[in-house]
């Protein structure tokens, strides 16, 4: 699985949006940040809803995961730190007894 396919994908729906004029990401040390550029001064809860229809959309049928913050905005530009990422998942027994316990699991 490529990740910059799920970023384009991400991008194109969330410029699909009717409240988004434009969207990019660029990575900074490392970490992603989402660059969105409005219509009509939107509140920040709408823009993070797109976001998560948006990400939901791109990372269907994937075991994918998105996490999203909000940094700052100016005027009509809004940045966030937004990543995929796949869930970490256990690969032995602690011997803790968890409910997600390697053990337990049932293979298919």
């Amino acid at each position: 699985m490529d990740i910059e396919v799920i970023w384009t994908q991400f991008l194109k729906m969330l410029c699909d949006d009717n409240s988004i004029a434009q969207a990019s990401y660029k990575k900074s040390a490392g970490i992603p940040f989402l660059y969105i550029q409005a219509k009509d001064h939107p509140s920040k809860s709408e823009l993070e809803n797109a976001i998560r229809q948006s990400a939901a959309g791109a990372m269907q049928g994937k075991q994918l995961h998105s996490e999203t913050e909000f940094v700052r905005n100016e005027d009509n530009l809004f940045v966030f730190r937004h990543r995929f990422y796949v869930p970490q998942r256990k690969m032995f027994c602690c011997g803790n007894l968890c409910p997600d316990c390697i053990r337990l699991k049932t293979w298919e």
